[in-house]
C-alpha cells in the first residue's frame, strides 16, 4: 500500500511554504473519492491539509498544483480563472492525419449521465486552415454552454498514432479528451470513448507555469514515464 510519505517523497516537483506541485500517477484522483488513491484524502489521513488549485482527470498523469495554506489557495485558483497559468499536455491519439498545428474552438455542454459533449451536432463542425469550430446558430443553447479552446502542435506520427503537445486555453472538465474525440482523433485508451481500453489513457500533464506564493514565476515539468512513452514506442521524448 502506498503511503503519503512515500508518494510525496517520490513525486514532489516543487514546494514552498504556500504551494506543492506533484507528479500525479495515472489512476489516482486529485480529490473527491473515498478510497486510498485520492491524493487529498491520503494527505489528510497523514496529517497534511492540501487545497487543489485545479484538477486533472484520474486517467491523466502529471503536474498538479496544490496550496499548502488556505491563504495561498485563493490566489492560485484565481490564476487559473484568469488564464495566466500556462498548461502544456502531451497527448497520444489513436489516429494520424492531423495538421502540424491546430486550434479547436468547440463549445462544451453537459449531456445525459453528466457526460461532457460538444454543444452542437457533430455534423455541424467545420474545419478550415487547421481550425475547428461550429456556426453560432448550430449551438444548442437549451443547456449551459461553455466556450472552450484547445490548441495543439504535432510532434510525431508513428504506427498509426500521433503525439501532440496540447495547450488548453480554457480549463473545462474533460476538455482535451472531448475536443480531440469529436474531431475524429480520440486519445489512445480513453475510457470515455473506448469501452474496454487495453492501455492507459494517452494524456499527460507535462508542464505548468504559474506565479508561486513567493512572487516568482515558476515553471514545473513532469517527464512522462515509460508506460506513457510506450504508447508511441518511446516517441514522447520531447523538451
Amino acid at each position: 500500500m502506498t503511503t503519503w510519505a512515500d508518494l510525496r517523497a517520490a513525486r514532489t516537483l516543487y514546494e514552498d511554504d504556500g504551494a506543492l506541485v506533484l507528479d500525479k500517477p495515472v489512476g489516482w484522483s486529485v480529490m473527491g473519492e473515498r478510497h486510498d488513491t485520492d491524493l487529498v484524502r491520503l494527505a489528510a489521513d497523514d496529517g497534511e491539509k492540501l487545497w487543489p488549485a485545479h484538477r486533472i482527470d484520474k486517467v491523466t498523469s502529471g503536474v498538479v498544483l496544490f496550496a499548502r495554506q488556505l491563504e495561498a489557495h485563493g490566489d492560485l485558483t484565481r490564476q487559473f480563472n484568469r488564464r495566466t497559468v500556462e498548461k502544456t499536455y502531451l497527448a497520444v491519439t489513436a489516429t494520424t492525419g492531423l495538421p502540424d498545428e491546430g486550434r479547436i474552438e468547440l463549445p462544451l455542454s453537459v449531456g445525459r449521465k453528466n457526460r461532457v459533449r460538444i454543444a452542437a451536432p457533430r455534423e455541424a463542425i467545420v474545419v478550415e486552415n487547421g481550425r475547428w469550430s461550429v456556426p453560432e446558430d448550430a449551438v444548442d443553447t437549451s443547456k449551459d454552454v461553455y466556450p472552450s479552446t484547445t490548441t495543439f502542435t504535432k510532434v510525431e506520427e508513428r504506427d498509426g498514432r500521433t503525439l501532440l503537445q496540447v495547450h488548453p486555453e480554457t480549463g473545462r472538465r474533460h476538455q482535451i479528451r472531448v475536443h480531440l474525440a469529436w474531431i475524429g482523433h480520440a486519445l489512445v485508451g480513453d475510457p470515455l470513448f473506448e469501452k474496454q481500453p487495453t492501455t492507459r489513457t494517452g494524456l499527460h500533464a507535462h508542464r505548468l507555469a504559474f506565479d508561486a506564493p513567493d512572487g516568482r514565476r515558476r515553471t514545473v515539468t513532469a517527464e512522462p514515464d515509460e508506460e506513457f512513452r510506450a504508447l508511441l514506442d518511446g516517441a514522447a521524448r520531447v523538451t
